[in-house]
């Protein structure tokens, strides 16, 4: 694979701030009600485990696999569950984290997904949000950054299953 040409969008040290800021939010629903905090996977596991680590609550830990983007750059409009829960939401608060929400069919199908299982509540929390590649109506309950409908990859994000190692969020100039 050739290499991508990017230029840094958000620092690690503003990711670091938001992420402390969100786990505050965060901690406040939890200290009221028990949550499951479901991890997204694969793109949001970085901003999973830094986010739950500055939630001052007791929180259980699920993990649910996604794709719908294969090796493009834009969601393919079909999203596939390949990993599921392992225990029961029944009746719970769930938090769904997820690294970015662009079209919004992902959270669509989550949510739709997830609500056949009868939790408590549902709610969502992601790292980016592009309010103007939405497709459905779909609004997270907790944002880390609002960004433009640019291509992105770090902390997470990636390109055929690379860059997810840059501890900042690029905004991808070029496919070369």
């Amino acid at each position: 694979m050739a290499p991508l040409k990017f230029s840094r969008m958000i620092s690690e040290t503003e990711i670091a701030k938001r992420v402390k800021e969100l786990g505050v939010e965060i901690t406040e629903l939890c200290r009221k009600e028990p949550v499951v905090a479901v991890c997204v996977l694969k793109g949001s596991f970085v901003f999973y485990s830094d986010l739950i680590r500055h939630i001052d609550a007791d929180i259980s830990s699920e993990f649910l696999g996604v794709a719908s983007y294969g090796n493009s750059t834009k969601s393919s409009g079909e999203v596939k569950l390949t990993l599921d829960l392992t225990t029961s939401i029944e009746g719970k608060t769930v938090l769904l984290i997820e690294d970015i929400i662009d079209s919004g069919l992902t959270m669509e199908f989550l949510a739709k997904t997830l609500a056949a299982r009868k939790p408590k509540k549902l709610l969502s929390c992601s790292l980016l949000f592009k309010p103007d590649a939405l497709k459905v109506d779909f609004k997270p309950d907790y944002v880390g950054f609002k960004i433009p409908n640019d291509f992105v990859i770090g902390y997470g994000l990636d390109y055929q299953g690379f860059y997810r190692n840059l501890p900042y969020i690029a905004r991808v100039e070029s496919l070369n």
